[in-house]
């Protein structure tokens, strides 16, 4: 197995709530900031697009 392999984990260092938004950054090598927004926009329509993608992640992504 690959070491240097990418795995998907919530992220430690940079959190906001839960970390979901900063593992997925890191796992796709762009800022943060792009999957923040992203779920900002999803919250608009009436939260439940945004919120219960987030409360997924955040329950299927295990912490680093």
């Amino acid at each position: 197995m690959n070491v240097n392999a990418r795995r998907l984990r919530r992220s430690r260092s940079n959190r906001v709530i839960a970390g979901v938004c900063g593992g997925l950054a890191e796992f796709f090598g762009i800022s943060s900031f792009w999957f923040r927004l992203a779920f900002v926009i999803a919250f608009i329509p009436g939260g439940v697009p945004g919120l219960g993608a987030y409360l997924l992640f955040w329950l299927i992504v295990p912490s680093e």
